[in-house]
Order: structure tokens, then sequence, then C-alpha cells
């Protein structure tokens, strides 16, 4: 209608009166065709999901690319790229051929980030074909097929006229049943870096090398001389052979330029391998290791590959600072345990690998610190810390990436990793889809770095994901040495990235705790973690006290804890848990092999008793120091002798007998209680009864007395009767009866007081026959009887 009124004029009053009356008429007409319908609606809505609408125009065919070389091409060089295409449509594609084509250079790395994540066809973006001889025609496609291409092109062919980070495609064009016309159905983009000849100021590149695993070895040893390690399973043997993820670090890292991060545990375990080791089943028992010969050919192999290269030593068994900054500070003693594992990881690595190591570098989970970490990890002497550009963001006005170290305070350095070319591998490296783009990406993103300030050098730090698969770390190689021609990087280490001097206008400032990820503090170890963890270390030295050889106890227990502190555990959990409970469970097992025998009932009869209460040390080492303690629940009525000191030997059980004074009959409630050295109590307290069922001698006194006053008493009252009898005889007779009789009676008294042969003495019971205890290992009986 507008057409019609552009050609013929302005049209008249009925003409518009017309047209508005059927532009109204038009309008309705959706409405009234919606009023009609709703009867229907219910009918016409789709159940369950819709399938999805297959995928048209340039995103009908994914394009992949598996290979690319070289990665740094020079000019006579002739690029290869190998690759697959494969139809996500519904149709068959017909007529189709593979090409390459050539955009511009990036102008900058945010430039690379937002091409490699474009989606679909650009042709304002993507470039000129490379066709002709140079293109590959395809055969038809059917929907859900896949067919491989390789395509070679002459760098001459290329027309890269400057240095830098070009944009290229692998395009597949040709016509689909749905759109049957030639045009671009599918296109994959990568990048090509240029640089013919050296940069004027080539960026001080260090890439670090982290050889580092999850804690394998546990607190339990085997109770023999040599102390056979035990290990939670055998997955480090797997990692150590031919082929496994560590073998492969070691055998790609010997050739590179890097800087080797190691956690001294894994040099531990590995070392522990090489001789005789058992591996922990499901349901306890143990069973023979077998992969001494891969440990073996392993630290062989480190050796040689470490020679004249920068060696850094985290903290044995890698602590996890960030845990240990948030939560585990709220804990008394913990960062002990930091301190204790800094020490351990140089001379473990020395006298491993033969090589002194740097220890004053901190690397937290990610490079994400906040002040809290950094205040943690410098108390433990650490005074560079890996930080990533993620995390310690530049909040300036600066053009460029600025040198990787900075002065944070405290004489102490950010080491700030770059966030892009750190996290470039840490996605599926299995694919070669995935891997080739990953190290193209990589290395125009290190010349795009070195262009960003041609005439300004700087130093650049990569810290890659702690633990690479073995994907990761072949494709970190391919990207490292892309670099070795050195046309704008040369490498170097974290020593000199350290020492290197920092842009003026680069970020110095931490950020506070609540700049701290999210993510990363969901799976930081509970303060409950190390709350356990102190619990362990307490118990552990009140056992050492009494032990004669405590390296034996103290050195597995205390590696144990600072693996129960790893960073690994972020990634199990439950497997962090079931660690801490079974060092727990073991270090309560072993020290209550040191053992009072119970006793249950004990029976004095007799003035004085000895109570015998039997000691058994079922360890493979002596212990000493402690003693033995009785404590009388009723000390007036049964004394116990004073705490004796004893020393047993392994494998033994010894006796000791306390001296007992019984002062009344009835049952006393007494505790027997190890104490070691330092006076604090050992195990629990045993209470047992003990009977008393013979009066004490003063008792016995006191009643033997009161017999013989009766005796005398009744004597008397004798004599008096006796005397009486006389009274009817005569007077003269009874003067004289009366006067002899009592004669007789004084003569008598007098030998009765005398002890003359008329005195009476009353019988004296003699001591009962001695009843030892028993001297073995068992509980006491009921009712059981002691010496006296």
């Amino acid at each position: 209608m507008a057409e019609a009124a552009e050609f013929q004029g302005t049209p008249s009053a009925p003409a518009r009166r017309w047209f508005r009356r059927t532009a109204a008429l038009l309008a309705g007409v959706p409405l009234l065709a919606g009023v009609l319908q709703l009867p229907a609606a219910p009918a016409a809505r789709a159940t369950g999901p819709q399938p999805a609408a297959a995928p048209s125009g340039s995103r009908t065919v994914d394009v992949d690319i598996t290979g690319l070389t070289p990665t740094t091409p020079s000019e006579n060089d002739t690029l290869k790229i190998t690759g697959t295409v494969t139809n996500n449509g519904r149709s068959t594609v017909r007529g189709a051929s593979v090409a390459l084509r050539v955009g511009p250079p990036m102008n900058s790395r945010t430039a690379i980030e937002d091409a490699a994540e474009r989606k679909g066809y650009d042709s304002s973006r993507d470039g000129l074909e490379i066709g002709g001889k140079y293109a590959r025609k395809v055969a038809k496609l059917p929907a859900g097929v896949s067919r491989d291409f390789t395509l070679s092109v002459p760098v001459k062919e290329l027309r890269l006229n400057q240095p830098g980070a070009y944009l290229i495609g692998v395009a597949l064009s040709g016509e689909s049943g749905s759109e049957p016309w030639p045009h671009v159905l599918g296109i994959e983009r990568t990048f090509l870096p240029w640089q013919p000849s050296g940069a004027p100021k080539k960026t001080r590149l260090t890439y670090l090398w982290p050889l580092i695993s999850t804690s394998h070895l546990m607190a339990r040893t085997e109770a023999d001389e040599q102390q056979t390690p035990i290990f939670r399973d055998d997955t480090l043997r797997a990692d150590l052979a031919p082929g496994g993820r560590l073998q492969q670090m070691v055998a790609l890292g010997k050739d590179l330029p890097v800087t080797w991060v190691i956690d001294p545990d894994l040099l531990a375990s590995a070392h522990a391998m090489t001789e005789d080791y058992l591996i922990e089943k499901e349901d306890g028992s143990t069973e023979d290791g077998e992969g001494q010969a891969d440990a073996r050919q392993w630290l062989g192999e480190l050796q040689k590959a470490v020679q004249g290269h920068q060696v850094v030593a985290l903290p044995f068994a890698d602590p996890d600072l960030a845990s240990l900054a948030h939560r585990g500070t709220k804990v008394s003693g913990t960062l002990s345990h930091l301190q204790s594992a800094t020490k351990l990881s140089a001379t473990t690595v020395e006298s491993i690998l033969g090589v002194k190591p740097r220890t004053d570098f901190a690397w937290p989970v990610d490079g994400a610190i906040d002040r809290s970490i950094v205040g943690v990890a410098t108390s433990a002497g650490a005074h560079n810390i890996i930080a990533r550009g993620d995390s310690l963001r530049e909040t300036g006005d600066l053009l460029y990436t600025p040198t990787a170290a900075r002065q944070i305070g405290g004489g102490n350095t950010a080491i700030v990793a770059d966030a892009r070319l750190s996290t470039v591998f840490s996605g599926d490296m299995t694919r070669a889809e995935n891997a080739t783009p990953a190290v193209q990406r990589f290395l125009a993103q290190s010349q795009m770095l070195t262009m960003q300030a041609p005439d300004k050098q700087r130093s650049i730090v990569v810290a890659p994901q702690r633990m690479p698969t073995t994907s990761q770390a072949q494709a970190m190689a391919a990207a490292l040495r892309g670099l070795q021609g050195g046309r704008w990087t040369q490498p170097s280490t974290l020593g000199d990235a350290a020492r290197a001097k920092p842009d003026p206008g680069a970020t110095r400032k931490v950020p506070g705790d609540r700049a701290y990820r999210t993510a990363l503090r969901r799976h930081e170890l509970p303060t409950g973690a190390f709350e356990e963890i102190q619990k362990t270390q307490v118990a552990l030295n009140r056992f050492k006290v009494i032990l004669t050889a405590k390296e034996r106890v103290v050195t597995p227990f205390g590696t144990a804890i600072m693996r129960e502190m790893s960073t690994s555990w972020r990634a199990d959990a439950t497997g962090a848990t079931d660690y801490r409970r079974s060092i727990n469970a073991y270090l309560k097992e072993l020290s209550g092999k040191v053992r009072l025998i119970p006793k249950t009932k004990v029976t004095l009869s007799g003035r004085s008793a000895t109570i015998p209460v039997t000691v058994q040390n079922g360890l493979a080492q002596d212990v000493k120091g402690l003693t033995l303690s009785l404590k009388s629940s009723q000390p007036i009525r049964l004394q116990v002798s004073d705490a004796q000191t004893i020393d047993i030997e392994r494998g033994h059980s010894q006796s000791l007998k306390f001296g007992t004074t019984a002062k009344a009959n009835g049952r006393v409630f007494v505790t027997a209680q190890l104490i070691t050295a330092d006076g604090q109590p050992y195990g629990e307290e045993m209470p047992f009864e003990v009977n008393v069922t013979e009066a004490t001698s003063t008792v016995i006194l006191v009643i033997a007395g009161g017999v013989l006053l009766l005796v005398l008493a009744g004597i008397r009252i004798y004599v008096q009767r006796k005397r009486a009898g006389h009274d009817g005889d005569s007077d003269e007779n009874n003067k004289t009866d009366m006067t002899d009789g009592a004669k007789a009676a004084d003569e008598d008294e007098r030998a009765d007081e005398s002890g003359g042969p008329n005195a009476v003495v009353p019988e004296q019971p003699s001591d009962p026959t001695p009843d030892t205890g028993s001297q073995n290992a068992e509980p006491s009986g009921s009712g059981e009887k002691v010496d006296h």
C-alpha cells in the first residue's frame, strides 16, 4: 500500500476513508481468527519436549581441526591442517569442498578470546578463501555422517604481510536440501602466529611444571622392624608406570624450559614404593604391592630431568593455604603443621633428588589470594606468593599486561600468573579438536602479549592447573615446543620472575577476604577437620612420651597429619573424612596396646595385704617413664601404698604389687591410673572393688583385752563366793578359816597379777596362709584374694 501511494500520488479523501476501513478490517482478522480458534487451543497444545530445530546456515556442518603443523610457521614452510566435517543437518550436503580462509591479524588479547568463542560464519571477519588447488572436495555428506580432510597450503600463499596472530578458519561450502545454493555450511576458527623475525624485546616467560598428586600413604604401617608402608590404594603405581600421568609429566618436561614445582610427599611416596610395601584392600586387609620397578624407574628419570632446572618445593603434602587461612586459624596450633611441612620439604627433595630446592614460594589453589591467605603463607617463611591475574586484577589504566612480580608489603612479593595463558589447557584435551585450537590460542596470546608493548620487556608467569591430565600435559608441551624458536619469548625461571622489576602502574593491593571466590570457598576443608587434626596431634604428643623409639610412631603420624591438610582433598571431601577417621582410629588402637589389664573384684583377708595390678605392652617397642597410681575411694578404711614407676619390654606384661592397710571390713573402690612422665594421665582409669573380710590388728587387740578383763572378773567373783560358804563354822574356825582364806585369796590374786602358774592367757589367732593373686595378663576373677 505504501508503494502504491508512492507511485500514484496523494489519495483523495474517499480513498483515505477506504484505506482506513480496509486497514481496520485487516487488523481485526487475526484477532477474530484467534477468537474463533480458542476452543481448539487445548487440543493444539504440545505435550512433552519439542524436537530441537535442525542446524541451518553456516552451522549445518560441524568442522573440527584436529591437527596443525607447524604451529608457528616460517616463510618457507607448508601449513598442514587435518580435521573432520560432520553433517548435523537433516538433509544430504552435496557439492561440498573444504578450504582455508585467512582473516586479519588480531589487534588485542580480548579480540583473540572473542574470535575463539564466536560461532557461525561472518563474511566481514573470516577473511578470504585460499581456494583453487588448495581446496579439497568432499563427497556427498548424508545427515549424521563424518569425513576426514587434509589441507596443505604453502605459507607464502597465505598473504601474511606483517607480524601478528592471524585468524584462520577452515570452512566447508556446499548445498543442502533445505538450502539448495552454494554457501558456507560450517566453519572452525583458530590462530596462526606469524613472526618472520625476532621481536625487538622478547617476553621472559616462566612456565611452572607441577609434579603433584593426591595423598597415598597412610599412617598405619606393618608392625615389623622395617615398618613396611601401607598405601590407601594402588593408583600411584598406575601414574608412575609407562604411559601414566606422572611418567608422562617427567618424560615431557625433561626437554622443556620449565620450572619444576614439586610436592615432596609425592617423592616420599614414590621412594617408599621402591622397597616392599602393602596395599590396603576394601575389607581392611592388605596385599603386597608390585610397583617397585616402576617407582625406581620414575625416580631415576626424574633425577635426570631436573638437573640444570630450577626446582621449587611446596610444603610437604601441598597444604591447602586457603583452608588454613579461612578455617584453620580458628583452631589453636594449626599453623604449626604448616611450619613443619615447610621444614620437611627441603630435606625430602634434597635427599631423594639430590638438588637443593627453593622453599620460599607459596601457591594457593588457582592462584586466588586475599589478605588472610597471604598472612598464613608468609607465616611459614614463603615470601613469594604465586597468585593469578583473575584474583589480583588490574585496576589501573595500563594498556599492556604488566610484569608478574608485585611488591605487596611486608617484604613480600606476589608473582601474578597470567590468567588466560594459565587456564587455556584446563579443559578436555583428550580430543584433538580441543587440544589443537588450545595450543594455537596459547601461542597467539603469548605473541599478542609481546606485541602490546614491543619496546618494553616484561616477565610473564604461567601457572597451569595443579594436576594436569596426561592429555593436558601433552598439549602444554606442544605449546612450549612452539615457542622454542624464541621469536617473541625467551625462557625464564620462577626465581628470575620474582626478582624482576615490577611495573609502577601494576596493581599491588591484595583483595580482602570477601573477594575470595565463593566457588573456591565451597570446597575448603571445614573447621571441624582442623579440630580433628589437632585432637590427633594432642593424642600423639601424649603417646610419644612413653616410647623408646619415638620415630617409629612420630614420623608416620606426623606426615599423615600434614596429608590431612592437602589441597588435593578439595576434589574428594568424602575421602578426606575417611582419611582423618582412619588416622584417629589407628592412633587410638596403637596407644591402647599399652594398657591396664582389667580387674573385677579383689578380696583382702588380713590386716595387711598386697594388690597386684598388671600392665600390658603390646607394642613392637619398649615403653618407659610410666607411673602406676592406685587411689582408694575411702582412705580411712583402706590405705594404698604410693605410686610406682614401670618400664615394660615390647610384647610383655608386668605386674606391680601395692601394699594396703585395712582398718575396717567391707567394700572399698580403688582406681588405677597410668600417668606419663610429664604428669598427664595415660589411657582410661580402671576402677575395681576391694572387699575387706578380716579386722585389722588394732581391732583384734581391743577384743583380746576385753576378753581378758572378763576372765579376771569371773575369777574374782568365784573366790568371793567360796569365802562366803564358810560362814556357818565356829567362830574360831571361822576366824581361822577366814584368815587363811583371805591369805589364800590374796596369794591367788597376786599370782594372777604376776603371771604365775595360775594366770589365764587368751589364745591369739595366727596369720592366715598367703594367697597370691594372678600374675598373668587375664582380667582378675571375682572374689580374687591377694597377698598379705
